[in-house]
């Protein structure tokens, strides 16, 4: 047997790390940097007794081969919810997504407006070349300027006129103008689009609660505290942080695609000026817990507006009872993106965040004192930017690498955010190794 060795812990890796179980295939190692697993999609308990996890995560996939995994590694331990997700906007919730719902909102000049941009369009042949282009096109100026340009603007941290727009897929609600009408005339709203209308949650542990339950999978095969510091791939050698050398046959990893290249050795020239062009978003997850009992029912809502510095924010407390320490307690999850073009002060956020949950009616100023935990995490890599170019890039990049036996692969391995979910992220691990071992064709990730 080849030895295979799989860089990173994350739900990539671990898929990894399954499937070559799954095989009872014996030669291969999984090496995490950080002392925990999961990734992105990890959880950490607080001294207060809450949860928190890394990201606003659930469980969904239209994939039977993913949804039988997390059935049998999770068994009984699950919950099961209908999507309750909202757009604040204008100081008022509609359901999301905002593109189907918007002519619930009670302001009838905003809702004009978006119909009116939608009807410009059918008379205008339009042409994109990028996504906000595409925006235009697509939802017409009234959804454009409401929801579309403002949020994506707060969610990439990146000039829109500068993303592509290939990756668009099952993530965006393409609008359907005979039925956005139907809908305004009957004051009907229409909230179930997209594959998580439904969805799962683990019911211990936060969504890391999902990932431990790998860890019977990577047996003796595992090991945490392990920083890469350089691939000679002439060699086929991996040297880490604490000055051991390994011998692989076949490297996996998750590694991000431009931290992956800096640490190659041995490249050409148009592959090291790459990595130049690669962009991406970091994030602060900032949790806020609250010794009063919750009060709404919703799951996760959106926030176009700039009164507040978070795009995303979560009930997190909703999803299972054992994420906080008492029923009388709940939890809010807010997303805040930051790069270059969009700078995030961590000294402040915290206290933005508050403020921006006053602003938004989630708690009001007398709340403050009933807040009794306060939770930051800075994540380096949140969002893998589709740049313009970006298909041409990875082409010449994966060929690169998989030349020389890596295989780069997940959210930011892939760098293809359309197949960058929790479920894509552990099928692609799955699926590498069957093309390894099994020599079968991968399905999730394509270049």
């Amino acid at each position: 047997m080849k030895k295979i060795v799989i860089l990173g812990a994350g739900p990539t890796g671990l898929g990894a790390a399954y499937q070559l179980h799954k095989l009872n295939y014996r030669n291969w190692q999984i090496y995490e940097k950080n002392d925990y697993i999961g990734g992105l999609s990890a959880s950490v308990k607080d001294k207060q007794g809450f949860t928190w996890d890394m990201g606003g995560h659930i469980i969904f996939s239209n994939n039977d081969v993913f949804n039988q995994l997390v059935d049998e590694l999770l068994g009984d331990d699950v919950l099961t919810f209908k999507r309750e997700s909202w757009v604040w906007i204008k100081d008022y919730f509609i359901k999301y997504p905002f593109q189907n719902n918007f002519h619930m909102h009670p302001d009838k000049e905003m809702v004009l407006e978006c119909v009116l941009g939608l009807l410009n369009n059918l008379n205008t042949k339009g042409s994109y070349q990028n996504f906000k282009e595409w925006i235009h096109c697509f939802f017409g100026d009234g959804i454009a300027k409401y929801f579309m340009i403002p949020y994506n603007n707060k969610v990439w941290a990146y000039p829109l006129n500068k993303l592509d727009y290939n990756w668009i897929a099952e993530r965006v609600s393409i609008i359907d103008i005979k039925k956005t009408l139907k809908n305004a005339i009957l004051q009907k709203d229409d909230s179930n689009w997209g594959p998580n209308h439904t969805f799962k949650y683990p019911l211990f542990g936060g969504i890391g609660g999902l990932f431990n339950k790998f860890l019977p999978y990577t047996d003796s095969h595992l090991q945490l505290n392990k920083n890469v510091v350089k691939i000679r791939t002439d060699k086929k050698e991996v040297l880490f942080q604490d000055g051991e050398k390994l011998s692989y046959d076949i490297l996996i990893s998750s590694i991000p695609l431009p931290e992956l290249l800096d640490k190659v050795e041995s490249k050409p020239g148009e592959i090291e000026k790459s990595i130049e062009e690669f962009r991406w978003s970091g994030g602060y997850m900032v949790g806020i817990g609250i010794h009063k009992p919750c009060p709404s029912k919703k799951n996760w809502m959106y926030f176009p507006q700039d009164d507040s510095p978070f795009y995303r924010v979560t009930y997190l407390s909703n999803y299972s009872p054992n994420m906080i320490p008492g029923g009388d307690h709940f939890s809010f999850l807010a997303e805040v993106s930051f790069s270059g073009y969009k700078k995030v002060s961590k000294d402040t956020i915290v206290e933005n965040t508050i403020q921006g949950l006053i602003n938004s009616d989630l708690l009001k100023e007398d709340d403050r004192p009933f807040i009794i935990s306060k939770f930051v995490s800075e994540i380096p890599y949140s969002y893998p930017v589709p740049f313009l170019g970006r298909d041409r890039v990875l082409q010449d990049i994966q060929m690169f690498l998989s030349g020389r036996d890596i295989y780069s692969r997940g959210r930011f391995g892939g760098w293809k955010y359309e197949v960058g979910n929790m479920d894509h992220s552990v099928l692609q691990g799955v699926e590498v190794v069957n093309r390894i071992v099994c020599r079968e064709e991968e399905t999730i990730y394509r270049i």
